[in-house]
């Protein structure tokens, strides 16, 4: 009986794993999280003001990396990198979108942000909005942060450090984490345009 129930338990395995095998072929170096997002949105405004969603977009690849301009290595570094894929993609980065979302409107103003985001490279977009708004597109990314005050009356912002591709149609979702070598995003990025729905 017991030997009977195993049998049963592995093919169950076997099944749900045919069933959940992903579209992609290839070596995937970001981790597929699109089953733990199954609402992906966002309604927040570039640095003109003007509102921008996920559907702006659609027909490209989103880098999407939510951050902030004070940040002392990892927001500066990962759009340095960023900056460095795009550069390595040559042509094909066109088809691409690298999106910023602050999580420090308060001294992330539009100026600050028109100034500091196009930078690393003049097609990187800056987006913000009010807290609500900002806390709603984390949320919908299952990104965590929190204000931490020093001494000295000023501020930090934990966050989440991951980078997010999303497909040309808002599916699949992948996370990259913090400090991917280029040449593994560029890998992951290339099979993202290869694909059509």
């Amino acid at each position: 009986m017991f030997k009977l129930y195993k049998l049963c338990m592995l093919l169950s395995v076997i099944l749900l794993a045919g069933c959940s095998k992903p579209e992609y072929t290839g070596p995937l170096h970001a981790i597929d999280v699109g089953w733990q997002h199954p609402v992906l949105e966002f309604h927040l405004k570039d640095t003109d003001g003007k509102p921008r969603s996920l559907e702006d977009y659609r027909g490209k690849v989103v880098i999407m990396f939510f951050g902030y301009t004070h940040c002392p290595e990892v927001c500066p570094t990962t759009l340095a990198d960023l900056a460095h894929v795009m550069r390595m993609l040559g042509e094909e980065a066109k088809n691409i979108q690298v999106l910023f979302v602050t999580l420090d409107p308060e001294r992330d103003t539009p100026e600050v942000l028109s100034k500091f985001i196009p930078s690393f490279d003049p097609s990187f977009v800056a987006l913000s909005g009010d807290k609500q708004a900002i806390a709603k597109a984390a949320k919908s990314f299952g990104v965590n942060y929190e204000k931490h005050m020093d001494k000295h009356g000023g501020y930090t912002v934990d966050h989440t450090d991951s980078t997010y591709l999303i497909g040309r149609t808002g599916r699949p979702i992948w996370m990259s984490r913090y400090g991917q070598r280029g040449d593994f995003l560029v890998q992951d990025i290339k099979l993202l345009l290869a694909m059509r729905h």
